[in-house]
């Protein structure tokens, strides 16, 4: 059993030391999850889910037509192809 030793600093963050994060598989801006059972806390990387991140994503305020998005998406495009020709003329 490997041991470490981590500071608390003022605003209650802790550094996980480089074999600790090298050991779980994480690196910056991944999440860890702390788990208090009994009298042990255990750290596991959280692992996304499908339903994880649909629960992080706002809804959108009103419901949007997808076949209207994808003829915008398509007009937009053909501008940019004309555009294109235009300065290549």
């Amino acid at each position: 059993m490997r041991k470490y030793v981590s500071t608390i600093t003022q605003r209650g963050q802790v550094t996980l030391p480089a074999d600790v994060r090298r050991w779980l598989g994480v690196k910056p801006t991944d999440q860890v999850e702390f788990t208090i059972e009994d009298d042990q806390v255990t750290v596991k990387p959280v692992e996304f889910t499908v339903e994880s991140v649909f629960r992080s994503v706002k809804p959108l305020p009103e419901p949007i037509d997808i076949e209207d998005q994808i003829r915008i998406a398509k007009d937009e495009r053909a501008e940019e192809f004309a555009r294109k020709m235009n300065t290549e003329w």
